[in-house]
């Protein structure tokens, strides 16, 4: 599989990162385990993972300690304090059996207010810092689906990478509120690695039938996913996080390793084809 610089951190990606979040579905610890081998065995160099998704963390740490030297891992954080921020990254480093993160980001910052907290005199940004003085983390990162809010908080502080959605869905359906095409200019310009999320979406989910474990409604055929992910890896992005489904995220890996650049016409025209679908940001 093909590996990408994330930005100027010299780390050197898979175009596509295991996700974390194959384990908000509850997956038999076989399951998990045969696709983390399968991910793994395939060459997929970094992994994605948060205390939110489920066991997750307890369920990798068996993996990242004995893959530790040849993953780049990252961890997230949905708490906005500094104290809290602080007690979390040191559980997860002792969930994920691991003395460091390679990449440690602000989880989810889509609201104003929490941005205003995690980036303030006492929050979250400051644990982070203190566990990048005292060699607990090398890069910091943030994570949103509110491509708004991610250029305010750019300008306020010097991420090593950010982490959003980028799919043909938004693109066809481009506003504000979920334009990913700024934010990867000015990472660009700065030099950061950017990860793609969300990259299958298709939007949201139409009614309460979901075969999928996943929280939107994916692409879910062979070629409807290597065209999105081909989509969104033919954009200024590093890597593209897989799917929270193991079936999806599988059809994903071997997108990946097929992956050719789509031409500008062709992105068009898949853009065109997406048109028709409802997008899954802004949340309504």
């Amino acid at each position: 599989m093909k590996r990408r610089s994330l930005g100027r951190t010299g780390q050197k990606s898979t175009i596509v990162a295991l996700g974390g979040a194959i384990f908000i579905g509850k997956p038999e610890q076989k399951e998990a385990d045969a696709f983390i081998k399968l991910a793994l065995d395939h060459g997929v160099n970094h992994i994605d993972v948060a205390p939110t998704y489920g066991d997750a963390e307890t369920q990798l740490g068996k993996w990242v300690r004995e893959y530790r030297k040849s993953i780049f891992l990252a961890c997230k954080t949905r708490n906005r304090t500094r104290k809290e921020a602080a007690e979390e990254l040191r559980r997860s480093l002792e969930h994920l059996q691991t003395d460091h993160f390679d990449l440690y980001q602000l989880h989810g910052l889509d609201k104003p207010d929490e941005l205003e907290t995690a980036l303030g005199p006492d929050g979250a940004i400051q644990a982070i810092q203190e566990a990048k003085r005292q060699g607990l983390v090398k890069y910091i990162g943030i994570t949103s689906h509110n491509p708004v809010n991610i250029m305010k908080a750019l300008k306020r502080f010097d991420f090593d990478t950010v982490l959003l959605p980028v799919n043909c869905v938004l693109k066809a359906h481009s506003q504000p509120e979920n334009n990913y095409e700024p934010v990867l200019a000015f990472a660009k310009e700065r030099g950061m690695g950017v990860i793609a999320m969300k990259a299958i979406a298709k939007g949201p989910w139409p009614n309460e039938k979901r075969p999928y474990k996943t929280w939107y409604q994916p692409f879910d055929t062979q070629k409807e996913i290597d065209e999105a992910l081909w989509f969104a890896l033919s954009q200024d992005v590093t890597t593209a996080t897989s799917s929270s489904d193991i079936g999806l995220a599988t059809m994903m890996i071997n997108a990946a390793e097929r992956f050719t650049p789509m031409s500008k016409e062709e992105q068009m025209e898949l853009a065109l084809k997406a048109s028709s679908f409802k997008p899954l940001f802004p949340r309504q």
